[in-house]
């Protein structure tokens, strides 16, 4: 599978967490959970943002990526100070790394598990900082979706 590498900079990212692992399948169930919750919740998308794009981190892991790790789904925020202290959301801080950059191409959610998959069988090094999948523009159309992954290496 085709990817580009490149080095991103820090950024903040807010939005709802939930602790899972892709053993017996429990991701699965867990991410299409907090995406339920996150679609039905507007308050997040009130919230001062960089763009409408929606990210879903991959962080925190206890190990590599058979073992524990936290999904963050939300919005890149310009700033910490401008998020509402009333409610409890995750703040996640991504650190600069250098990442491979895929692209997901397809009906979600297939698109983006064929993009893992091919990742977990690989043998890339990688760093396990922070991984994520951004949902822009181009993944309005869930049949017919582009979603680019970020994998943090070393």
């Amino acid at each position: 599978m085709k990817h580009e590498e490149i080095t991103l900079g820090k950024f903040t990212v807010v939005g709802i967490s939930v602790r899972t692992t892709n053993q017996d399948y429990k991701s699965q169930d867990d991410i299409a959970k907090l995406w339920e919750i996150f679609l039905r919740n507007g308050y997040l998308q009130s919230m001062p943002k960089v763009s409408d794009d929606i990210y879903c981190i991959y962080t925190d892991y206890e190990s590599d990526y058979t073992g524990e790790y936290t999904a963050v789904l939300g919005y890149r925020v310009p700033d910490v100070e401008s998020i509402p202290t009333n409610l409890s959301l995750a703040i996640k801080e991504i650190p600069e790394s250098k990442y491979y950059k895929y692209i997901s191409a397809g009906e979600l959610p297939y698109a983006v598990g064929k993009t893992w998959a091919h990742i977990w069988k690989s043998d890339i090094n990688r760093g396990y900082l922070a991984d994520f999948d951004v949902y822009g523009e181009e993944a309005r159309d869930p049949a017919n979706a582009k979603i680019a992954t970020f994998l943090s290496v070393k």
